[in-house]
């Protein structure tokens, strides 16, 4: 049975145990991408907090792969010292350091979501596989050839750029409504040539960025890959194209595959705890691969179940851990499990009072200077 304090090897990375801080964006950045003290201070409290894997946003691989312009990105060098900043100071505090690099397609240009609408300010003209425009949202340009190789390069250039920021875990966004995904569904993808038509068509784009990205980055370095297993629409994409393209991207060499879905259209989800826990649990046994759970897993025992269930290998918390940056912590003293994380001394008196814990003398380090 698996634990959620097991250790997990990917290639030649260990992740501490089953819990992983899933991309969150934070809309935070100026325009020039770059990462701040509010991402700084926004990880690196999840690392602390216990978590085995902290994935940074959804980063643009180009400035207009972003879906606002407040978004981070790793487009150019000089957006590296910031990055390599944040993937040091996660490191230190125990976790693997992970990005999701992204890019948006028809759903970019927009506002933070607090403000709502399109961007009135350092705007751009979106891009797609065929011109339909998500709901409220810009009308995007049909993308040409010339388009879609710039996407592949700027996936496999952005991929390089993480490398070198000290990035351990890769993980390439071809969900939630954005450009890949686009590509994947017949309700976006209306194209008649090569990137388009029938599944082979439709997923090319996604499999050529895999496979260009997995030959940029070491060969120790895990990929992965978040796909929406199902539009929950009809004639979208469904969890069985799900199940096949991740049998194809295994073969190219894709690590794991993060489980969620929806987001290409506005559709009546069945939202509920763990409600996207099923779709993890297929692609697991239909592509043989491990995958990561996500979605309204909130309580250390829903956690422990689905793993020791098999349905997924890692999970993957977001408005939980926004909720509580200590939820391994907490997580731990609820299953009785306080030896398996290893708390800062600074921390010590607080955490020593619900029971035996190692201590993490590297944590203890200067933090380093913002």
């Amino acid at each position: 049975m698996t634990d959620l304090f097991e250790p997990l090897t990917l290639r030649g990375v260990t992740l501490r145990n089953r819990i992983g801080v899933s991309p969150m964006c934070q809309y935070s950045c100026a325009p020039d991408g770059r990462p701040t003290e509010w991402h700084l201070a926004h990880l690196h409290s999840r690392a602390i907090g216990g978590a085995g894997l902290v994935i940074v946003e959804a980063t643009g691989v180009s400035p207009e792969a972003r879906i606002t312009p407040q978004d981070v990105g790793l487009w150019e060098d000089a957006q590296l010292p910031a990055h390599t900043e944040l993937a040091a100071a996660i490191t230190r505090a125990g976790s693997v350091p992970g990005i999701q690099i992204a890019h948006a397609g028809r759903k970019a240009s927009a506002a933070a979501p607090w403000i709502g609408g399109m961007a009135k300010e350092h705007g751009w003209e979106p891009v797609a596989p065929s011109a339909i425009a998500f709901p409220g949202m810009a009308m995007p340009r049909a993308m040409n050839e010339a388009d879609i190789q710039k996407v592949i390069a700027d996936f496999t250039a952005t991929a390089k750029r993480a490398i070198a920021a000290g990035y351990r875990f890769i993980e390439v966004h071809a969900a939630h409504g954005y450009l890949l995904h686009q590509f994947l569904s017949p309700l976006s993808n209306q194209r008649n040539d090569a990137w388009g038509g029938d599944f082979a068509g439709r997923t090319r784009l996604t499999r050529e960025v895999v496979s260009a990205v997995r030959a940029a980055i070491p060969g120790d370095v895990p990929l992965a890959i978040r796909f929406s297993h199902t539009d929950w629409t009809e004639g979208g994409w469904t969890t069985e194209e799900t199940v096949e393209l991740a049998r194809q991207v295994k073969a190219l060499g894709v690590d794991l595959v993060d489980v969620s879905s929806g987001a290409l259209v506005p559709a009546q989800i069945p939202i509920g705890p763990g409600y996207q826990v099923p779709g993890a649990a297929a692609v697991r046994a239909g592509a043989e691969i491990p995958v990561a759970a996500v979605g309204m897993i909130t309580e250390p025992e829903q956690a422990q179940q689905i793993l020791a269930e098999g349905k997924a290998d890692l999970i993957l918390l977001a408005r939980a851990l926004l909720r509580d940056p200590y939820w391994p912590l907490h997580a731990a003293a609820a299953l009785g499990r306080t030896e398996a994380l290893r708390i800062p001394p600074q921390y010590d008196r607080a955490w020593s009072a619900l029971g035996k814990m190692a201590l993490n003398p590297a944590i203890a380090e200067p933090a380093p200077e913002l």
